[in-house]
């Protein structure tokens, strides 16, 4: 007898399932066109400079979603005190779908943890979506600054300490960081000439009015190509295939130093997690295409996706991580 009502039971229970299921989807299309997202234009805020590294990144990958959506996104750039203020702006928006925010870590990590001005909270006050890109970076200097190499620039600092300028997009930017990191390792200082963006810092430093910088690969690879700056050394773990000649600090003697940062989509907290669902499977979607993926490397940036989840988790983690760096360090904010 149990034999036989299991046996009935199962075809039952499988179109329960079934009819389950079918309703789940059938609700979740009923939803979208009830509120028909999207319907309009999607405005993506980018609080850096027009250029940078998040700048470029989010275009590629936004320009291919717009496509597969057949969307069109609004990119706005909103620079000011290291991103946070195009990161309120952000956090503030309403959690419609309509607002997104292809931010750094160098906002929701390093500039929150050295301002005391931050008028959101980087963990609770957005909803993240994806992971875009992993950002590689590399330590510049003008092509007319007499110095060769790594040891020729810590040899010159120990000579003039606190005597060699550097340019960076701002106090608390990932430039500065990565400088201050630099020098605490390697047991030198240099004066820190801040810019309201990197790619003015960047360009004044090709035109030899700063001496040298912390550069995202993909904004300083033109000039180093122009022979406007000489690469010295990368922060990272294994040379850039784009760099193949130019050392990591660990080769050149700075073995303890370390630095790369990365690219997310967020949206304000709030936001349906339907439309957070289809954000990340279309940000995966455009990460995974072979032209995107072709044009990120080239721009010395590692296109990669996650779920939303992972990207929590990042940002979460890194906030932490960074926090007690600045604090090792003794990072001020200027």
């Amino acid at each position: 007898m149990t034999t036989s009502i299991s046996s009935r039971s199962a075809p039952r229970r499988r179109v329960a399932g079934l009819l389950l299921a079918t309703g789940f989807a059938l609700a979740t299309a009923t939803a979208y066109a009830q509120s028909g997202w999207p319907n309009k234009p999607i405005q993506v805020i980018v609080p850096l400079q027009v250029g940078s590294a998040a700048d470029v990144a989010t275009r590629v990958v936004l320009a291919k979603m717009g496509e597969n959506m057949k969307q069109t996104f609004i990119i706005e750039n909103q620079a000011g005190v290291s991103g946070l203020l195009g990161a309120e702006r952000v956090a503030r928006a309403a959690p419609d779908g309509y607002t997104l925010g292809g931010i750094t870590d160098s906002v929701l990590n390093y500039a929150v943890n050295l301002s005391d001005k931050v008028n959101f909270d980087p963990l609770k006050d957005f909803a993240p979506i994806s992971q875009m890109a992993n950002i590689s970076w590399v330590l510049v200097v003008n092509s007319a600054f007499p110095v060769k190499n790594l040891a020729d620039l810590l040899s010159k600092a120990r000579a003039q300490p606190g005597k060699i300028d550097y340019a960076t997009g701002g106090t608390g930017s990932p430039h500065h960081i990565a400088m201050a990191l630099f020098a605490s390792s390697a047991g030198v200082t240099f004066a820190h000439v801040p810019y309201k963006g990197a790619t003015q810092a960047t360009t004044d430093v090709a035109g030899g009015q700063v001496p040298m910088m912390f550069s995202a690969v993909s904004v300083a690879l033109p000039f180093i190509k122009d022979g406007k700056l000489r690469a010295l050394a990368q922060p990272n773990d294994r040379r850039s295939s784009l760099l193949p000649d130019v050392p990591t600090f660990a080769e050149a003697g700075v073995k303890e130093f370390r630095f790369s940062t990365w690219l997310g989509l967020y949206a304000p907290k709030g936001t349906s997690a339907d439309i957070v669902k289809r954000l990340n499977a279309e940000v995966a979607k455009a990460v995974a295409d072979p032209g995107v993926k072709e044009r990120l490397v080239g721009l010395g940036l590692d296109p990669v996706a996650s779920t939303p989840a992972e990207l929590g988790t990042l940002t979460r983690e890194g906030y932490a991580r960074v926090g007690q760096a600045i604090r090792n360090a003794g990072i001020k904010a200027q």
